[in-house]
């Protein structure tokens, strides 16, 4: 048999995640620098306390269990303007809720069309009329625990923090049912984030796990295969390997207020991957971040710097720095919308360096939550990318130079008080600018599934479990691939 061509074999790159695998055959799949590029940049992101609120608004009241406000009077034998309206909630109708409210202007005053009409247009993206109808409310039924709820909800919307705390902190005294607890919990989060953007804060993590891995170094299914020019071929290297490893990580983050709106912040974190026999895989990631934010009205504009550098098998692999925009606007409540641009220098150590590049990429993105049960939050993200070989051994490696185009889209839910659930899909396309060893101009079509399961112990400590499923396909009988990886974390919050 043929062995397969020696060239380019003394590292093999695959990536899971943020993470690269070092072996004797060098391949990078479709994935290696979005993914390698998002380690730094979710690293900033995941530092800005001056945000001006969760990706997702809580719902306190759930459509489905809208309850039935008391009332001076109890209307019998005819359907209502409120009756309509609770309806309307009942099936996730807001919108429609409010514009029907708005048709009988002449029944503000009446305690259940306030109750319904105020519900509807906190929902709807009218926060200002929803907190005076119910206001108007509580001032005839002030025992109404559903309807304070609502209220603080509206506060926290218009961003009344004091208000909207003052009245969470008054329910909680009641002993409400967990569900609600959990919420008006992560309200109060929100609001002391919110505050952040007027003083210092900081807090750090710690985290273990232990994982499995079909795929370690992301090898080819079998060593026999067939490659261009060369014709059946036995690999001696890069066939899959799978293992169970060990996770541990930290980190820190701060965020300091320069001006009402505009802050500093800064973090870094450490985590190393140590497996049970397939030790020449061993990693080490360092990263660390810092950069402005500055918020003006519904727009949050960022600028950041990263770097983070990737040891494996106690050797340094490679450098990544880089420096990124974004903006983010609020459209209402439930939507956003945010656009980013990011360069970086990949920098590999040793024989790789034939792999240094420049990286460019714009994403645009969209999210939407829902006032429903479980909480949904539906996020999508398109990215254009271009990655430009820049070999300081020689001429430059125009098939290593590619273009490169993805999607995600992803939900997050809380199906529980203290359970979270995150999951997405990925998809990328790389294509290669010009023919390599094998005379292939390589594409490789790369798709991922990825979930994670969370249940906060406590506040402070969270257990997680995180699957995740991925796939390339190519033209390259070399780098194709399939990978499954399943992990089990405790991760401990310092605040």
């Amino acid at each position: 048999m043929l062995q397969a061509p020696s060239m380019h074999r003394k590292f093999h790159l695959k990536f899971l995640g943020q993470t690269a695998f070092p072996g004797r055959k060098l391949q990078a799949t479709s994935s290696v620098i979005l993914l390698a590029l998002t380690s730094a940049f979710v690293l900033s992101n995941s530092v800005l306390a001056a945000t001006p609120e969760p990706a997702t608004l809580p719902n306190i009241v759930t459509p489905s269990g809208t309850p039935t406000p008391p009332t001076e009077t109890t209307p019998s034998g005819r359907i209502t303007t409120a009756d309509r309206m609770k309806a309307l909630l009942g099936q996730g109708k807001a919108a429609k809720a409010y514009a029907l409210g708005l048709q009988f202007a002449d029944e503000f005053g009446d305690p259940a069309f306030d109750f319904y009409f105020g519900v509807a247009a906190l929902d709807s993206g009218h926060a200002a009329e929803g907190v005076l109808a119910l206001e108007r409310y509580v001032l005839n039924f002030p025992d109404s625990t559903h309807a304070h709820l609502e209220l603080a909800r509206g506060y926290f919307i218009l961003g009344e923090d004091n208000r909207a705390r003052e009245e969470f902190n008054a329910i909680l005294k009641t002993s409400p049912p967990p569900t609600v607890r959990a919420n008006i919990t992560r309200f109060l989060d929100a609001i002391r984030a919110r505050e952040s953007r007027f003083k210092t804060t900081a807090g750090a993590y710690a985290e273990a796990g232990l994982g499995y891995d079909t795929n370690v170094n992301g090898g080819v299914d079998n060593a026999e295969i067939v490659l261009p020019v060369f014709g059946q071929t036995t690999l001696s290297t890069g066939v899959k390997a799978d293992d169970s490893f060990s996770h541990l990580a930290a980190g820190g983050q701060v965020t300091h207020p320069l001006a009402p709106g505009m802050s500093l912040f800064g973090a870094a974190n450490i985590d190393t991957r140590r497996y049970f026999k397939e030790d020449i895989f061993n990693q080490l990631n360092l990263s660390g971040s810092g950069g402005l934010s500055h918020l003006m009205g519904k727009s949050l504009f960022r600028g950041s710097m990263t770097y983070a550098t990737t040891n494996i098998d106690n050797k340094s692999f490679r450098d990544v720095i880089g420096a990124g925009g974004e903006w983010n606007y609020q459209l209402d409540e439930l939507q956003a919308l945010n656009a980013g641009a990011q360069y970086a220098q990949l920098k590999y150590a040793e024989a790789n360096q034939v792999r240094n590049s420049n990286y460019m990429a714009l994403t645009m993105g969209y999210r939407k939550a829902f006032v429903s049960n479980f909480q949904p939050l539906l996020h999508g993200t398109f990215t254009l990318a271009q990655e430009i070989n820049d070999n300081p051994l020689g001429i430059v490696r125009d098939d290593l130079s590619r273009d490169i185009y993805g999607l995600r889209l992803g939900i997050s839910a809380t199906p529980a008080p203290k359970w979270s659930l995150n999951s997405g899909i990925s998809y990328q396309n790389s294509a290669y600018q010009d023919v390599d060893i094998l005379l292939i101009k390589r594409e490789d079509n790369f798709l991922s599934f990825d979930a994670a399961l969370s249940y906060a112990i406590t506040k402070k400590l969270v257990v997680k479990s995180e699957l995740l499923v991925a796939n390339n396909a190519s033209n390259n009988p070399l780098n194709q691939y399939q990978r499954e990886s399943l992990i089990f974390k405790v991760r401990y919050e310092f605040q």
